[in-house]
């Protein structure tokens, strides 16, 4: 199979897709102010190919801000894509679209990959897409757009995510998690008075969670904000850990990116050696895809705004395409299987 990249900085749709002939699948990443054009404009233009889309900023050797990027597979994948439907309430209505293309595309743990674009509830939607995906053990990458709309072969929707399953007629696939952070002291916290519904911690080991933060790190009110690109919170999951960032100081309580629940038990996390982590990524790929036709990903907001702000997006992409062909959308929360994770990056390997 072979991957394709084509964007425009100014937002000119035919321009990213100058070159593009015969796709068997295609994700559009766009702005808001022309996603709606954009969408109808590529249903038009390649009638019957699955597609997939969300407002967002995408990247292969550059980043695009503000315009349109197109990612598009092509010469030997097998895809269908689809929707599920009120994903904040009942995703699970809806399931049947997944198990019918599962049949209609076949495949297996090794060649097969779900990509998903969701606005939301992202934990929910995952362990739905999850209770069909697990029954061939095919994996899942994917994050969440903004403005609450993603597209799916010509027709936006709100409250939903949009997924395609893509097979490698040609070799296998992979998918991989790259966490950036470590654990910080022996800090054990148990959550309590927590907002299920916005994501709000309200006490650690009953005291304000806002105060708690502040005390162990020496930060202001003002500081917290960006003092989570440092120091986020984690969720210890088995052997992994879930990341969780913080959004916004409420009170005394603190609003997170991520679910938290009464009695979970939350770590605090310290900032690594991010260019070492990201070599050793690049060096494990190349192990276990000594050729490569393609390296999709999905780059938290948080890493991407950290990186600038140290200078290292440019050569973090300038790496990542010693890979071969690398390109990706910058998500506001990343997919991993069933994980819905923040500040990581998730990405599918295809052979």
């Amino acid at each position: 199979m072979r991957q394709f990249f084509g964007m425009s900085q100014s937002g000119n749709l035919a321009e990213a897709l100058d070159g593009l002939e015969n796709p068997q699948f295609i994700m559009l990443m766009s702005g808001s102010a022309q996603f709606e054009t954009h969408v109808k404009t590529l249903a038009r233009r390649y009638p019957g190919v699955p597609s997939i889309g969300c407002i967002g900023m995408s990247y292969d050797i550059k980043m695009v801000e503000e315009g349109v990027g197109i990612i598009a597979f092509l010469d030997g994948v097998t895809a269908a894509a689809n929707v599920l439907e009120q994903a904040s309430t009942m995703p699970i209505k809806y399931i049947e679209r997944l198990e019918e293309d599962m049949r209609r595309v076949g495949g297996a743990e090794d060649d097969t990959v779900c990509i998903d674009f969701c606005t939301g509830n992202d934990a929910c939607v995952l362990s739905t897409i999850n209770t069909v995906l697990k029954r061939k053990k095919i994996s899942l990458v994917g994050g969440t757009g903004d403005a609450g709309k993603v597209s799916v072969n010509g027709r936006i929707y709100e409250d939903a995510v949009v997924y395609a399953l893509v097979r490698n007629m040609g070799g296998r696939v992979k998918t991989y998690k790259e966490n950036i952070y470590h654990k910080l002291g022996n800090y054990r916290f148990i959550a309590s008075d927590t907002d299920k519904e916005n994501y709000v911690i309200g006490t650690l080991n009953g005291r304000p969670a806002k105060q708690v933060y502040k005390n162990i790190l020496h930060v202001t009110d003002e500081e917290i904000l960006t003092q989570t690109f440092q120091n986020p919170f984690g969720k210890v999951n088995g052997d992994d850990t879930c990341i969780i960032s913080i959004k916004e100081v409420r009170g005394d309580a603190l609003a997170c990116y991520r679910q938290v629940n009464d009695s979970d038990v939350l770590i605090l996390l310290q900032l690594g050696d991010y260019e070492a982590i990201v070599h050793r990524t690049i060096e494990n790929i190349c192990h276990d895809f000594p050729k490569r036709s393609a390296v999709f990903s999905v780059n938290c907001l948080f890493r991407y705004k950290l990186f600038c702000e140290r200078g290292y997006m440019q050569t973090y992409l300038d790496e990542m395409s010693e890979l071969g062909s690398h390109a990706g959308l910058i998500g506001y929360g990343e997919h991993y299987n069933n994980r819905f994770v923040n500040q990581s990056m998730t990405c599918v390997v295809f052979e």
